[in-house]
């Protein structure tokens, strides 16, 4: 009680503020600090200190093009961009003047039909837009409200600083900082398909000090101080601290929930509001909504300067005509060209001044040859494109199954651009794959395992009858069954049913399958009625990598903060033991890495570092004395590339007590450090620990590709 009571006096306090460079600064308190201009205070009511939240967005979003005042000025000028429009709205401002042979209203209506037409369809679709932004404004969101109560409230109304729980499949309304969730590691799995297009969950989680938070617990005495860096569109960075019952925790982007993300396979969690509306990283990331224009409009234009050209042409060479001929007198003039009424013209057909008839004869020709411009057609390509958006919506072939979904046409604009490739680029996972990984090989102490027989094997095989340069005598159809297991498609008797125990490298092996059951981020979950086990990975190679290694007798079945518990065989006894290893660091995967490690603890006391990476960087923090299955490592994960599998290249090395308690104070500094270059500091303290690695072997996974991408790229090669 006296811990809660001190709390709540330190928290009401009214401090007197004066901004300082990098944040706010009172004669008691430092908030704030080398670029962290941002402070929010976590589940304060409206009064003096909330006022420091008032100057930061709302959380209303509009993605909208135009709006009710910018509406008219806006479009009109993307209509009279197209040079048609702008041609005739000239000629439809000389028609007014005694140059035009034929009356302004003959001129204008057409010009105010076309552009009429346009601008409404332009409207329509942003009004649809306007929908979709109030359907999503008006989302509904858990919002402590006192008295540890959460009430439903829309979106739109939160506000930096509120607390919110966010329940399964939810989306996050705004950038959350993640307090607690309904693990009690405060662990939860978020899916960043509307962010990044990728499929597979990211894990994050909580601070230790507010993981065990929950509602029960009554939010009202949660009190909290964030000072962070301010808006930006790094949606993988995240710096700043979180001051708690008075005292300093740092803040990554393992604790920030992104808005327009979902969460995923985690009942709920509870988070504070960072950043709302324009100023999270999605909508900081977003642009204005661009004019688009299709290759089709842009040849329209040409078609359109080239009809220009002959129309001036035409103008031009008939109005010197037209001054040398007025030279010959006015006499003439009424003679030859008695149906124009000469005689009443003042400087139109005056020989002195033929110069200057000419030059109105040629404005003069340029609007009675204006038929010659079809400014028709763009009306005719936007009805095209408005019957192509219908159909679009109700076309049953574009229908997406799985999230029960039709096609949806925001903008008409680009319905031409559909189906048109114009380069090709390499793949990125999820792009021409199904980003669902299968184990199917490996390569442990020199020797190659696996029997089975790839895509790019089998496609390779149709047209060579050879796979890695080896000729094939019986059809591919015979090899090894599918097994049942999803991201598992390993065959291999030598060490599949305990068989390993009798292969040379033994050791090694029960070295590998444990690398792969420990080094990872993956959660167990056990059904209650079955007793099975199935895991929830950041990554769907990882999740394979851990139901390989349970398939072949290594099963990862715990994990808590500190630990980590397997199953595994026994080769002496040959019965199942339990092995629980202690956790001591999780070294995290990034681009930059290139590889993830853990240093656990064992049942015996050592300590050790067990990692996996690529081999662009693996090989080369290999020790002198751990090079020995190298050579036959490099040539088996060079055969997988060549088969289209993914490669990784595990080793592992055991630290003295002195080593690791170096590193481990390197470490806790770096990551506990509230400045920028935060990562900088991580990255330097690991590597100076993943090094001197006793290589083990290589893992090989297939990620299959998407249905009709063989048959697409095959025309593709066809095409000139």
């Amino acid at each position: 009680m006296k811990t809660g009571r001190k709390k709540r006096i330190h928290f009401s306090k009214i401090y007197s503020f004066k901004c300082v460079k990098g944040g706010f600064q009172d004669d008691h308190l430092q908030i704030g600090g080398p670029g962290f201009s941002r402070v929010v205070l976590c589940n304060e009511p409206d009064g003096s200190e909330a006022s420091l939240r008032r100057n930061y967005a709302t959380n209303y979003v509009r993605t909208t093009k135009y709006t009710a005042l910018t509406f008219l000025p806006k479009s009109l000028f993307e209509q009279f961009r197209r040079p048609a429009n702008f041609y005739f709205l000239v000629t439809g401002i000389l028609s007014f003047t005694s140059l035009a042979p034929y009356s302004a209203v003959s001129s204008i209506i057409p010009l105010f039909i076309v552009i009429g037409a346009t601008m409404i369809k332009e409207g329509i679709e942003d009004w649809q837009r306007k929908q979709q932004d109030i359907e999503m404004n008006n989302r509904k969101v858990k919002v402590h409200h006192g008295g540890g109560t959460f009430v439903q409230t829309e979106w739109r109304h939160l506000k930096v600083g509120d607390l919110v729980k966010v329940e399964k499949d939810e989306f996050f309304p705004a950038d959350l900082l993640l307090l607690s969730a309904s693990y009690e590691d405060g662990i939860c799995y978020v899916e960043t398909m509307n962010l990044d297009g990728e499929t597979n969950l990211k894990l994050k989680q909580a601070l230790e000090a507010t993981s065990s938070l929950t509602e029960e617990q009554n939010f009202s005495d949660f009190k909290g101080v964030v000072k962070c860096e301010d808006p930006n569109a790094n949606l993988y960075g995240f710096v700043g601290s979180m001051e708690f019952k008075e005292k300093q925790y740092p803040l990554s982007p393992q604790q920030l929930l992104l808005r327009d993300s979902k969460l995923r396979n985690t009942d709920y969690i509870y988070g504070a509001v960072i950043f709302t509306g324009h100023d999270t990283k999605v909508m900081q990331n977003s642009t204005a909504a661009p004019s688009k224009r299709s290759r089709i409009e842009k040849k329209m234009d040409k078609i359109i300067y080239f009809l220009f050209g002959v129309l001036f042409l035409i103008a031009f060479v008939g109005s010197i005509y037209f001054g040398i001929a007025t030279k010959d007198g006015l006499e003439g003039s009424i003679v030859k060209r008695w149906y124009l009424r000469p005689d009443e013209a003042d400087i139109f057909f005056d020989p002195a001044r033929a110069a200057i008839a000419a030059v109105y004869h040629f404005l003069t020709a340029s609007l009675l040859y204006s038929y010659l411009i079809p400014i028709s057609l763009y009306v005719s390509i936007e009805v095209v494109k408005v019957l192509q958006s219908i159909f679009i919506n109700q076309d049953v072939h574009m229908y997406h199954e799985e999230t029960d979904k039709p096609a949806q046409a925001r903008t008409s604009n680009l319905n031409e651009e559909l189906g048109q490739v114009y380069t090709i680029l390499s793949d990125k996972t999820g792009t021409l794959t199904c980003n669902s990984m299968e184990f199917i090989k490996c390569s442990v102490g020199g020797t190659a395992y696996g029997y089975g027989v790839t895509e790019v094997e089998r496609a390779m095989a149709k047209r060579k009858g050879t796979v890695n340069g080896k000729y094939v005598e019986t059809p591919l159809s015979d090899s090894p069954k599918r097994s049942s297991v999803k991201g598992f498609n390993f065959d291999d008797d030598r060490i599949m049913n305990g068989n390993w125990v009798n292969e040379k490298h033994a050791d090694v092996i029960q070295k590998f399958f444990r690398l792969l059951a420990v080094c990872h981020t993956a959660i167990p979950d056990i059904d209650d009625n079955t007793g099975n086990v199935t895991y929830e990975a950041e990554s769907p190679d990882e999740a394979a990598f851990v139901i390989a290694a349970r398939e072949l007798g290594f099963e990862f079945f715990k994990r808590t903060q500190t630990s980590v518990s397997i199953n595994e065989l026994n080769p002496v006894s040959g019965k199942t033991v339990e092995r629980t290893y202690k956790l001591l660091n999780v070294l995290e995967f990034n681009s930059s890495r290139k590889r993830m490690s853990v240093i656990v603890r064992d049942e015996e006391g050592k300590v050790l570092l067990l990692c996996k990476g690529a081999d662009s960087v693996m090989f080369e923090r290999l020790a002198k004395g751990g090079r020995e299955y190298e050579e036959k490592n490099r040539e088996h994960v060079n055969e997988y590339a060549d088969a289209g599998l993914r490669t990784l290249i595990l080793g592992y090395r055991e630290l003295s007590e002195d080593e690791y308690k170096v590193f481990d104070e390197k470490f806790s500094e770096a990551k506990t450090s509230v400045s920028t270059d935060r990562e900088s500091l991580i990255d330097n303290a690991t590597e100076e620990v993943e090094k001197d690695l006793i290589l083990l072997g290589a893992t090989a996974v297939e990620d299959k590709l998407q249905q009709g991408v063989p048959e697409c790229i095959d025309k593709l090669r066809k095409q000139d």
